[in-house]
């Protein structure tokens, strides 16, 4: 019987013409790029790649992360595979580093904490190459108002006016343990907009479209579609409504990934 190894990978990457990180039938997927590669790169070994995470179509990392499962011989002068693996990669996947874990090491289960940032911008249309990076809101929003109602997802909270139908059947409950509106800082460009904001929020794990959802409901917010009441009352558990603000996907990184693992 062939001896496993097991390797926890960083990566980052572009989104925008991806749909979304699972294997799909005639889609490209990252999970796809990245199988094809390792392929290439390493014939004729097992192996099967598992995502810290499912992010939908057109979502970006700035550091994801995945666990490759290969059998057979350890894989030696890491750095150089790491090198290889990205010059035979598209230029919008990157991988950043690889560590050699044991078969203890859950990439879901020791998930300790993941934070996310959606950018965004309003008051008027954006250049057309912002798209794959920040959503743009034509209209005027409140954004003090926005900033307020981002506080009252701070803690334990039932999210489940936060996901989809398909969701709420699972564990709802999600702890937050920050989600404020900041000054984009994260990522520049000459063709962005002059002002830009982030939603930066943290959490040990997000719902399917979540993060997504929540932005949604606070552009309702900053439209004065919603008020502070009207969105405090939706994490009630026993709220009935349905929120149907989904923000653009395009909008939204996953910005780190912290795991509490040990050898």
């Amino acid at each position: 019987m062939q001896q496993m190894n097991y390797y926890l990978f960083t990566i980052r990457y572009l989104g925008f013409r991806y749909s979304g990180w699972q294997t799909q039938p005639h889609r490209k997927t990252l999970e796809q790029m990245l199988v094809k590669t390792f392929r290439y790169v390493l014939p004729g070994r097992d192996f099967k790649i598992l995502g810290a995470g499912r992010t939908d179509a057109k979502v970006s990392a700035m550091e994801g992360a995945f666990e490759l499962f290969i059998k057979g011989d350890r894989l030696m002068e890491l750095k150089e595979l790491i090198s290889v693996l990205n010059t035979n990669l598209p230029p919008d996947i990157e991988l950043l580093k690889v560590v050699k874990v044991n078969e203890k090491f859950n990439i879901i289960k020791d998930c300790e904490e993941k934070e996310y940032v959606y950018l965004f911008s309003y008051g008027g249309k954006n250049h057309p190459y912002s798209a794959p990076f920040v959503t743009g809101i034509e209209e005027e929003l409140d954004i003090d108002l926005m900033k307020e109602g981002a506080t009252l997802f701070v803690g334990t909270h039932n999210f489940k006016a936060f996901t989809t139908a398909d969701s709420r059947s699972k564990q709802l409950v999600r702890k937050v343990s920050s989600c404020a509106i900041v000054p984009n800082n994260f990522i520049e460009a000459s063709f962005f907009p002059t002002t830009s904001y982030a939603l930066l929020i943290r959490s040990e794990g997000f719902l399917r479209y979540q993060v997504r959802m929540i932005m949604g409901a606070l552009f309702r917010l900053g439209r004065h579609d919603l008020s502070l009441e009207d969105l405090k009352a939706t994490l009630d558990p026993a709220t009935e409504t349905v929120l149907d603000s989904v923000a653009p996907a395009s909008g939204l990184h996953l910005r780190s990934i912290c795991f509490d693992y040990r050898e």
